[in-house]
């Protein structure tokens, strides 16, 4: 996904309010980005890290910047939670997820279980309906190791409940992990972090819901689904 016009640069102040970031840009001017991301950010709030941010189009919006992307050591970190989304679509059109290429349709935000939505649901005539849960991944401990989640989330665990369901309703169902950084070729679940998310998704993956991960490639220019790295057990 090629963004619309290249990111701007700057130096992360700090995080706060869960949704607004201070960044002093190269011109030495100071802004106020939105941060699109509520969690809980671990790793990614240190002071003096480079960022990129973009401008917002719409003149009516309070603030004008959004932040995208914070540099890690030598690794690039895509922070905004609604990429991954995006992303996901641009493969699976393209074709470049093998585990669920081969689809007729593509339908997001599709309702289903009980008050949620699908991110994806794909469809052919000759092929069970697969329900695909999209998951942004940013948590990151140890040397190329991704985790999720980086906080307890009720509503992460509702969903791998609800893939279960459809499981057992005779669908197929995925969780589909994309971490957003350039850095790790491992993911696992962060279990002391979350038990219980741990637990749903052990009942899940018994059941027959599938768990497959994917990196990403990311630079102030794009953002791209790269390649499969290894799930390692829970």
């Amino acid at each position: 996904m090629k963004f619309a016009s290249p990111l701007i640069e700057g130096r992360l102040i700090s995080r706060y309010k869960r949704f607004f970031a201070d960044i002093e840009l190269t011109d030495g001017s100071v802004v106020t980005a939105h941060c699109a991301n509520t969690g809980s950010m671990a790793g990614l709030k240190e002071t003096g890290s480079r960022v990129w941010i973009s401008r917002a189009d719409n003149p009516k919006r309070k603030l004008r910047y959004d932040w995208r992307i914070i540099e890690v050591g030598r690794a690039l970190v895509g922070v905004h939670t609604a990429w991954p989304n995006k992303i996901v679509e641009e493969a699976l059109n393209d074709q470049n997820i093998p585990e669920l290429a081969g689809y007729d349709s593509l339908r997001r935000e599709v309702k289903y279980g009980k008050n949620s939505r699908i991110d994806f649901l794909l469809e052919s005539k000759d092929r069970r309906p697969c329900y695909v849960e999209v998951k942004s991944i940013t948590f990151s401990r140890q040397k190329n190791l991704a985790e999720f989640p980086d906080s307890p989330s009720i509503r992460a665990a509702k969903h791998v409940t609800e893939l279960t369901n459809m499981v057992k309703e005779g669908a197929r169902a995925v969780m589909l992990y994309v971490v957003q950084r350039d850095d790790c070729d491992r993911f696992c679940i962060a279990a002391d972090v979350d038990p219980k998310y741990q637990e749903v998704l052990g009942i899940a993956q018994k059941a027959g819901v599938e768990s497959i991960c994917y990196a990403c490639t990311l630079s102030p220019e794009a953002i791209t689904i790269s390649h499969s790295i290894k799930v390692l057990d829970h």
